[in-house]
């Protein structure tokens, strides 16, 4: 499309004028057989009125295609090129938001299953160390528990062998008081026999 310019504008005014003259005349033959007199060309002012209407048209076109429209387009243009900008960072910023989501969400599933590996293994090594700590410890509580029964054990045939001499001697002093006789083998033997019957087997031994 050519670019209008006010030559242009000026000589479509002139041309439209002279058509505007013509068909002033062409009503000035025909106002004799009446008319709108709104369009009576006849008359200089109307005619006048047309003319400079033509002209301030043309101006006001010259202006709004020239000055104003431009500066319309370019505003327009200018926006356009910010909300292009805008959006452009709009979108980097959200890609920027979705990587670090995602990297956050990757570094958060990494601690995750490395805390959970680290408790497992402390769990496991807490629980070997407890178990080795037991086993120990039921081994010394065994040898201790073994080295106090065996304590336990010669202190009751010690006691037994006590009781099986103290009760052969009562016995005797009180066979020897009773009958005036002393059968030492024979208040052994019921003695022994005795305490077997009451479950002393061990007060039995020398």
């Amino acid at each position: 499309m050519k670019p209008v310019t006010l030559a242009g504008i000026l000589a479509l005014l002139s041309t439209t004028a002279a058509h505007a003259v013509e068909a002033a005349g062409g009503a000035m033959e025909e106002s004799s057989s009446g008319g709108m007199p709104q369009l009576d060309f006849a008359n200089p002012l109307m005619l006048a009125q047309v003319i400079w209407l033509l002209i301030i048209f043309g101006v006001f076109y010259y202006i709004l295609s020239h000055i104003a429209l431009p500066r319309v387009a370019s505003v327009l243009e200018e926006r356009r090129s910010r909300i292009d900008g805008d959006l452009e960072a709009a979108r980097a910023a959200k890609a920027e938001a979705d990587a670090a989501v995602a990297a956050h969400q990757e570094a958060t599933a990494k601690a995750r299953q490395d805390s959970h590996a680290a408790i497992t293994a402390a769990s496991q090594s807490a629980q070997a160390d407890a178990a080795e700590k037991a086993a120990a410890l039921n081994a010394r509580l065994n040898q201790q528990i073994a080295s106090a029964e065996a304590r336990i054990n010669t202190a009751r045939d010690a006691a037994m062998g006590a009781l099986r001499e103290v009760a052969t001697d009562t016995a005797n002093a009180l066979v020897a008081r009773l009958t005036g006789l002393r059968n030492e083998p024979a208040v052994a033997a019921a003695v022994q026999r005795e305490l077997v019957a009451q479950g002393h087997p061990q007060a039995g031994q020398a």
